[in-house]
């Protein structure tokens, strides 16, 4: 029995870390690639620690702002490292109405914005996304036909529920095509 309760956990989290709306497409693990991330509206949570030692305080008050709002979660989590900011994407059904500032939560409008993006599977942790920043930043530098234009962002697919080695983010570095 306790094999079976095991291989029904197992089987059950991919569906339970894709019940939330995506903002957009995940980079495939171990995949690098260019892509354009849709406008968006977001709402921010900041501190002045880095993103790692302050992700729970950041999350909170995100959390209980879509929470008294009724606003559905959706994926992946964003996030700027240091200082640490996290980010929520909110849905296009949302009314601006319910979007205000407030509570130490901000509300951003974001235009399309190309990115380099490479996929990662591993426990959310700073050395997991410094290891990953590295790959993507040697990448970059061998495609010349892209030039940073910011620093790189974690971008957080699944819940703190889910096992580290089944959990997926990418490492995200805003990009402009370089012009001949």
């Amino acid at each position: 029995m306790l094999n079976f309760t095991f291989y029904l956990c197992l089987a059950l989290i991919p569906i339970m870390s894709s019940a939330y709306e995506q903002a957009f497409a995940k980079t495939n693990v171990g995949e690098f690639e260019i892509k354009a991330l849709p406008a968006a509206r977001l709402i921010a949570c900041q501190t002045d620690a880095t993103y790692f030692e302050d992700n729970n305080r950041l999350f909170r008050p995100l959390f209980r702002y879509i929470s008294s709002r009724d606003i559905a979660m959706t994926t992946p989590v964003e996030a700027e490292i240091n200082p640490g900011v996290m980010y929520f994407y909110i849905g296009a059904e949302v009314s601006h109405n319910l979007l205000d500032a407030a509570d130490g939560v901000s509300v951003h409008e974001l235009p399309e914005r190309l990115v380099a993006s490479l996929g990662v599977r591993g426990g959310y942790s700073e050395h997991n996304f410094n290891k990953a920043s590295a790959k993507l930043s040697a990448w970059l530098l061998k495609t010349p036909v892209y030039q940073a234009t910011g620093t790189a962002k974690g971008i957080f697919w699944n819940g703190p529920f889910i096992p580290g080695f089944f959990k997926r983010f990418e490492v995200h570095i805003p990009v402009q095509l370089v012009k001949d």
